[in-house]
C-alpha cells in the first residue's frame, strides 16, 4: 500500500510525510493537550465512494486519538448549513466539509472562522481565504477522461454530461476535457451534439439528459464524456435502452459498478481517485490544524487561485489514475475492489486480462 500511495502522490515522498507527519507538524502549538473533535459535513451518501472516504477519515482520527462526528446533508444546501452549525455546537474543533453547493455554504464557513475553527474544503472547492483545499487534480482527471475517449473514438458525435453547475469541480473537469479535445473539435473531427450540467450529480438526471440528447440527435452519438461514474451509469442506462451499449463512455471515482462496466465493455474509463488516501490526508490535516498548524505550513502545500473568484488558497492536489480494461488489475491489487466484483457477469470470450 505504501508503494501505491507514493505512486498516487506523484512520487514526491508526500505519503511518507503524511503518514503521521501532519500530526507532528503542529509543533509548539500542539502543546495544549486538548481533545480534537473533527466534524465532517457530507453533501450526501447516495454515491458509493463517500462511505469509503468516511471509513478512512474515521480510521485516521482514531489513530490520532481524535473523535469523529458527522452529518449528512442529503443533497440539501439548506440542511448542510444547519448541519455545520450543529457540528460546531457539538464541539467540533476542526471541520471537513464536502460542499453540496460551494457558494451556499459560505455563511457556515464564516461562522467557523469567527469561532477559530479550521476548515478543510474536501474534494470540492470552497473558495474562501483560510480554507484548506484538498482534492485530486480535477483538471487532469478531465484530461485523462478525454484522452481515453478520444483514443477509442477519434472522430464523431460527442456528448458531454457535466457535473453539477454549483460545484466548481464540474468546470475544472470540463476544462480538462477541452484541453484534450479542442484540436479535434476545431478541425471538425469531433462534433459536440449535446452538453449539459447535471443537477446534484444525480444519475437519474444524467439518464434523463442523455435520453433527451439521443432523441435530438436521432441516436447518432459516438462517444460520451460523463463527469463521474454516477453520471456515467445514467448515460449507459439511456444508451442501453436505445441499443447503443458499448460506445465509449468515461467516468471517475473508481466506483465498483463502473469498474464492472469497464470489464463488461459498457464503460471505457474511470479515473480512480483513491478515496482512502484522500480521507486519510484530510483527517491528518484537520488534526494538525486543530493543534495550531496553519494551512500554508502543511506538507507539500501549494498556492491555488484558479477558482471562479481567483481567491488565493492553500491546497494539496493528489494524483489520479485512469483505469481502463487494460489495467483493471491496478485497483484489484491495491485492495480497492475484489476480482469477483470487477468480473461479475463478464463474458469469458471477451474478458479483459484482469478477469482471466
Amino acid at each position: 500500500m505504501r508503494e501505491l500511495r507514493n505512486q498516487i502522490l506523484g512520487g514526491t515522498g508526500l505519503a511518507l510525510v503524511l503518514v503521521g507527519g501532519l500530526l507532528a507538524a503542529s509543533g509548539p502549538a500542539a502543546a495544549a493537550d486538548k481533545k480534537i473533535v473533527v466534524g465532517v459535513s457530507w453533501s450526501n451518501f447516495q454515491e458509493e465512494r463517500w462511505k469509503t472516504d468516511e471509513a478512512a477519515i474515521k480510521a485516521a482520527l482514531t489513530k490520532a486519538g481524535a473523535s469523529y462526528i458527522g452529518a449528512d446533508a442529503q443533497s440539501s444546501p439548506t440542511k448542510q448549513l444547519s448541519d455545520v452549525e450543529s457540528l460546531i455546537a457539538r464541539g467540533a474543533t476542526a471541520l471537513i466539509i464536502l460542499a453540496q453547493d460551494t457558494s451556499a455554504i459560505q455563511p457556515a464557513i464564516d461562522k467557523a472562522k469567527a469561532e477559530g475553527i479550521p476548515v478543510v474544503g474536501y474534494d470540492r472547492l470552497i473558495e474562501s481565504p483560510g480554507v484548506f483545499y484538498l482534492t485530486f487534480d480535477n483538471r487532469e482527471v478531465g484530461r485523462i477522461q478525454a484522452r481515453a475517449i478520444e483514443k477509442a473514438a477519434p472522430k464523431g458525435n460527442y456528448v458531454l454530461i457535466k457535473g453539477s453547475s454549483s460545484d466548481p469541480n464540474a468546470d475544472f473537469l470540463h476544462a480538462g476535457n477541452i484541453d484534450v479535445l479542442k484540436p479535434a473539435i476545431d478541425s471538425g473531427a469531433i462534433k459536440v451534439v449535446g452538453e449539459e450540467y447535471t443537477p446534484g450529480w444525480l444519475p437519474e438526471n444524467a439518464q434523463r439528459e442523455m435520453e433527451q440528447i439521443l432523441t435530438k440527435a436521432n441516436n447518432k452519438v459516438d462517444a460520451v464524456i460523463a463527469a463521474n461514474d454516477g453520471t456515467a451509469g445514467g448515460a449507459v442506462a439511456a444508451l442501453q435502452a436505445q441499443g447503443l451499449a458499448g460506445i465509449p463512455v468515461s467516468g471517475q471515482d473508481g466506483d465498483k459498478a463502473a469498474l464492472n462496466r469497464i470489464a463488461r465493455g459498457l464503460q471505457t474509463v474511470s479515473v480512480w481517485k483513491d478515496a482512502r488516501l484522500l480521507g486519510t490526508t484530510a483527517a491528518e490535516a484537520a488534526v494538525a490544524m486543530a493543534k495550531g498548524t496553519t494551512p500554508d505550513k502543511l506538507p507539500n502545500v501549494k498556492k491555488f487561485n484558479e477558482g471562479p473568484k481567483k481567491v488565493a488558497m492553500d491546497a494539496v492536489f493528489l494524483t489520479p489514475v485512469g483505469i481502463t480494461k487494460d489495467n483493471l488489475d491496478v485497483v484489484i491489487k491495491a485492495g480497492w475492489v475484489t476480482k469477483e466484483v470487477v468480473c461479475q457477469g463478464v463474458d469469458p470470450a471477451k474478458a479483459p486480462a484482469a478477469c482471466k
